[in-house]
């Protein structure tokens, strides 16, 4: 389905503004973005959940990965990065993240501090601050580039927290909810991404 697209996100943001996320409904969005050809995905919500419980959704997104691909997962790989910086090799073709709000403002909040050290210390001057830089000091991202396109869900109408450094050029596509979510409704927010002319604010 992937190639039938005009033009496939290469990062995605999966973003949960519900109360009660479904370790089940999210492990099938990213297992879809694996079998698309998305090679990043990002998770994430509000109250830190599923990064407190990365390894309860690694296990659902195995066995959605049996159920969905089958026989053809193995042609896919995929590496599960979760917040202690270890990687784990699954049999998908994704890197993935999941992040907390401490991912957002706090690692802003950290990379200032850590670029303020080295201007104290003599090895940076504060002209040298500029986009990359600070790229380069954000943590949470590490390896990862700016989404191309976020996928939110539930009824609020805020990405509350999500990466506001690298969204600033992102299409953010909303949705009414993650639960029970069809592949119909996924493969559509797509289209829709493929088909939007992105002015990079011209």
């Amino acid at each position: 389905d992937g190639r039938a697209l005009r033009k496939l996100p290469v990062h995605v943001g999966l973003v949960v503004t519900e109360e009660e996320p479904s370790y089940a409904d999210m492990a099938s969005l990213v297992v879809w973005c694996m079998a698309v050809g998305i090679s990043y995905v990002s998770v994430y919500d509000h109250n830190g959940i599923f990064k407190r419980n990365n390894s309860r959704l690694m296990d659902e997104i195995l066995k959605q990965q049996q159920e969905l691909l089958g026989l053809d997962c193995s042609k896919y790989t995929m590496e599960f990065t979760n917040q202690d910086k270890t990687g784990q090799v699954l049999n998908c073709q994704s890197t993935l993240k999941v992040l907390s709000p401490e991912d957002g403002k706090a690692d802003i909040v950290k990379a200032a501090q850590n670029f303020c050290q080295l201007v104290a210390q003599q090895q940076r001057t504060h002209s040298d601050l500029d986009v990359n830089m600070l790229d380069n000091l954000l943590s949470s991202t590490n390896g990862f580039p700016d989404p191309d396109l976020v996928l939110k869900f539930g009824p609020v109408d805020s990405t509350l927290g999500f990466l506001p450094w690298h969204i600033r050029l992102t299409e953010i596509i909303s949705l009414p909810s993650h639960l029970n979510i069809s592949y119909e409704d996924f493969f559509s927010a797509l289209h829709h991404y493929a088909a939007c002319e992105q002015r990079w604010g011209k």
